[in-house]
């Protein structure tokens, strides 16, 4: 079975596939969020996997906007440890080193480091790609990816455990075409646009509350569409198809402008 990814091999991304999944699937990186979203629309492939969040870093906001243009479903989430290192070509000594490559959210993770050395920094698309930037062209720089990486690149690890917070995860989303049946043990996304009244979300956020839902996560982002006006992103727990979580969602109803349920998945987090 194949399943898309944004990224190159040795990702966090396709470490999120495998644990997801198991080892025997095929594992399809992409160039971009956008491209893997379009794979599992089109059916392509049946499902793919995005990060959502970072646990030092928060959200990947790329990734809830296109929630919104896409009509696709979270059936899944997984948890990835991301163990950061410094890697380089085989020749590159320590002191060589005058630029560092890696993806934004990665070298976020590791600023204080960064600060540290005063390196240039330069972003790159992919954590993994960026192994394969300095690689490919030979350079005197290094990269911040994992131990896969350096490993599938035949690179140099020249140091390890470099993230500002050794309990750095992110959480992926496994999309597809349909959610998951109900396990006893479940989670819902969905995204709202309140009314813009006064106690309009508090009285939405009541809807769940009064029926003793626990809210795991709320965000707001741009509609995009409306200065000034947002969508809320809300996580809880509980399936979409039980009669608590059913009354919920038909009573945000009153509420909300705009509601787009996003699916139920088997809870991990």
């Amino acid at each position: 079975m194949k399943i898309t990814y944004q990224g190159e091999t040795g990702a966090y991304s396709e470490m999120a596939v495998y644990k997801f999944f198991g080892s025997k699937v095929e594992p399809v990186p992409c160039k971009d969020f956008t491209e893997v979203f379009e794979s599992v629309k089109t059916g392509a492939v049946p499902h793919g996997v995005v990060p959502i969040e970072n646990s030092i870093e928060g959200s990947v906001n790329q990734n809830y906007d296109l929630f919104l243009t896409y009509d696709l479903k979270v059936c899944g989430e997984v948890a990835v440890k991301l163990a950061h290192v410094l890697i380089a070509n085989p020749q590159t000594k320590f002191d060589d080193i005058k630029t560092i490559y890696s993806h934004p959210q990665a070298l976020a993770q590791c600023r204080r480091y960064l600060e540290n050395n005063k390196w240039e920094i330069i972003p790159a698309y992919d954590t993994a790609g960026s192994v394969k930037i300095i690689k490919e062209n030979k350079l005197a720089a290094a990269a911040i990816a994992s131990e896969k990486a350096a490993d599938l690149y035949g690179m140099k690890i020249l140091a390890r455990d470099i993230a500002d917070n050794p309990s750095n995860f992110t959480r992926f989303l496994v999309l597809g075409l349909e959610d998951a049946a109900p396990t006893g043990d479940d989670k819902t996304s969905i995204i709202f646009s309140a009314k813009h009244a006064p106690g309009t979300l508090y009285h939405a956020l009541g809807e769940f509350a009064s029926r003793n839902i626990n809210l795991t996560r709320i965000e707001s982002r741009p509609t995009k569409t409306t200065a000034w006006q947002y969508n809320f992103y809300l996580d809880f727990e509980g399936h979409r198809t039980e009669k608590r979580c059913a009354e919920a969602l038909q009573a945000l109803e009153k509420y909300a402008t705009f509601l787009k349920i996003l699916g139920s998945y088997p809870r991990v987090i």
